[in-house]
């Protein structure tokens, strides 16, 4: 492949996914290391692409602000785990959320239901499914944080604890043998007691938070009934999924 074909690829690549590491691009174009970062180096600087700790991104990319560029990564994993996701919700249903790039989407897909009651910390979630189709949408109150419009604190998980709802979702971080992990402790307090409050407890992650170590440990694998993602897990995680009884929904 000639160095114009690549680059045309990187664009694209970039265009459909957002943020990329240099080494996935390698992986995806099927070529070195070495070869990508000779490709990247003019693009650079020119302007064209923006490199930032071993990734790279369109320059409109890294202006948007954080959730919206995670909006953008892996987004076809995402809303096909969403798509996934919203098939076993019915009209009627009750449904707790918190705050993610994975739940986003999820709500965008439940745009096609009616008479939803809906319970999140989320102010993209609260916003795309209230005021349609006869839903009923509670959103936890405190401050909003500036980068994902989500309200957290004790404010927000005492308002959670007052719901039981058919189905308890939740994103995740990081999803490992010990369990769900997050970055964030406020995230991570209010995933947790998300989790708690369903007769379902479902996690929706896309495959590359498998095996990932995150800060915060939201729940072990015991307190989840389902975990939806896009591809099958590591050998030691689906052992661990399986000894735990999780049901593997695969979009």
């Amino acid at each position: 492949m000639t160095p114009s074909r690549r680059h045309r690829d990187i664009f694209r690549l970039l265009q459909r996914d957002g943020t990329i590491s240099v080494a996935e691009l390698a992986s995806r174009l099927g070529v070195s290391l070495e070869t990508v970062r000779r490709d990247l180096k003019p693009l650079a600087g020119n302007g064209s692409v923006i490199k930032m700790h071993g990734a790279v991104s369109l320059p409109s990319v890294a202006g948007e602000a954080p959730f919206e560029k995670r909006m953008r990564e892996n987004s076809d994993a995402k809303k096909a785990i969403a798509a996934a996701v919203a098939g076993t919700i019915r009209d009627g249903d009750s449904i707790m959320m918190d705050t993610g790039t994975t739940t986003s989407f999820l709500a965008r897909e439940l745009l096609s239901r009616r008479r939803l009651t809906v319970v999140t910390n989320s102010s993209d979630i609260a916003r795309t499914l209230a005021t349609v189709n006869d839903n009923r949408v509670y959103m936890a109150g405190g401050e909003l944080r500036s980068d994902n419009g989500a309200a957290f604190g004790t404010t927000a998980i005492e308002f959670a604890s007052r719901f039981s709802v058919t189905h308890a979702i939740i994103s995740a971080g990081a999803v490992n043998t010990r369990g769900v992990m997050d970055y964030d402790l406020e995230e991570a307090e209010f995933a947790r007691m998300v989790l708690s409050r369903g007769k379902r407890a479902i996690v929706v992650t896309d495959s590359s938070k498998f095996g990932r170590e995150g800060l915060v440990l939201v729940s072990g694998l015991a307190a989840i009934t389902e975990l939806a993602t896009d591809k099958l897990p590591p050998s030691d995680i689906a052992e661990a999924l399986d000894t735990a009884g999780i049901d593997l929904l695969l979009a």
